[in-house]
């Protein structure tokens, strides 16, 4: 089984008004109680584009388990050092309150804050990104390849983000709308090889638009400082059991791919505009609607895509005893809602009325802390937990 990690951004919160709050220099400046990460190369809380966010990061697991306790303790390390500056986290894709952002004081944001202008003073935005082990680029590259034409599904699983800076959106995950006001942003077409892909890069660079390869912001790409594929179109998920189901069916997608590759199976040379399509979809309606079906690109009831996506990873999942699992929490989620329906109820509970005032949105932070810490609130020390063992400065 391939070893598989991921990447989650949580917005640091005013826990009474629910407020993003400008705070991840101060949390950075917690450390663990020995003051020193076992690893220079790994980490646990890094800093992001914006004050109000923190990532926390896993080291690679091989199995659910592991993951989703890794994602918990992140979790919980992140709210631990919140809460020495009176602030809490939530994974929230976006922020349901208005407020001001603050870029991260780095050269190389500031960089990019001025040339990208409203697009990046607008953009806080809390995404997942899940890494899978692949042997070698070219591997990786033919993943990217295969794996395509079925990632809007995740847009839709993990759909997080219904508020926009105290407006009501009308979109399940507003922040795959955001996010794709960036140059490179969304889905790439068919590569083929290596270096036909490293081709695109670097004319990409050469056109001066990007200011590096990190800016390289395809839903998939190879990741530059590690042997993986790093798929980035998911929102930061509310429960902490979605985001692992998620990381769970890219590593199934992810060796699936692998094996149509070694078996000499062509990609579906779906067009580009289709597959941008289909993530509009996705990220508008969510579970609540239709999607367009990752066969034929025509609408069909979204459980019955996602139920066809299981369907197809069947064989991976089975082989890896995870195939219960999975098909347990597409019922989950089809059952209790996306994290963009919990927060639309969180918000109806609070008695918010229909003018998008902001009346409620208080509420639906707090809901969204304590569903953030669910499974978490039981703090590990250095010594229990590999990630608060790689605390440092981002």
């Amino acid at each position: 089984m391939r070893t598989f990690g991921v990447e989650e951004e949580l917005l640091i919160v005013d826990p009474d008004t629910g407020e993003p709050l400008a705070l991840a220099d101060a949390l950075l400046a917690v450390r663990t109680a020995d003051d020193a990460p076992e690893s220079e190369g790994e980490t646990g809380l890094t800093a992001e584009l914006k004050l109000e966010q923190i990532e926390t990061q896993t080291l690679p697991c091989r199995d659910h388990t592991e993951l989703l306790q890794q994602i918990r303790d992140g979790r919980a390390m992140a709210d631990q050092a919140a809460r020495q500056h009176g602030a809490r986290v939530a994974a929230l894709a976006t922020s349901p309150l208005a407020s001001t952002t603050h870029t991260t004081p780095d050269p190389r944001y500031a960089t990019i804050q001025e040339r990208f202008g409203l697009t990046v003073h607008e953009l806080l935005t809390c995404g997942f990104h899940v890494h899978t082990f692949v042997e070698s680029p070219e591997e990786g590259v033919a993943v990217l390849d295969r794996i395509r034409d079925k990632l809007a599904i995740l847009v839709a699983l993990s759909a997080n983000s219904p508020f926009w800076n105290g407006v009501e959106t009308g979109f399940e995950s507003y922040r795959t709308q955001a996010w794709y006001r960036l140059p490179t942003s969304g889905p790439s077409a068919i590569f083929g090889t290596l270096p036909v892909y490293r081709r695109t890069v670097t004319r990409l660079l050469e056109t001066g638009v990007l200011l590096d390869e990190g800016m390289i912001y395809f839903d998939a790409r190879l990741a530059r400082n590690h042997p993986t594929v790093e798929v980035r179109v998911a929102d930061v998920c509310l429960r902490a059991e979605d985001a692992a189901l998620i990381a769970v069916l890219v590593r199934a997608l992810v060796e699936t791919a692998s094996r149509e590759w070694h078996d000499d199976v062509d990609p579906i040379p779906v067009p580009t505009v289709l597959l941008r399509t289909a993530s509009w979809q996705a990220s508008n309606r969510g579970l609540r609607g239709e999607l367009l079906h990752f066969g034929t690109f025509t609408p069909a009831p979204a459980a019955d895509v996602v139920n066809a996506l299981v369907d197809y990873l069947e064989p991976v999942l089975r082989e890896q005893g995870e195939l219960e699992l999975v098909r347990a929490g597409v019922t989950r989620i089809l059952s209790h809602g996306t994290g963009s329906e919990q927060q639309r109820r969180a918000r109806q509970e609070a008695g918010a009325d229909a003018a998008f005032d902001g009346g409620g949105l208080s509420a639906v932070v707090a809901h969204a802390v304590k569903v953030t810490m669910r499974g978490a609130d039981a703090i590990p020390t250095a010594a229990q937990s590999p990630v608060l063992q790689r605390v440092r400065r981002g």
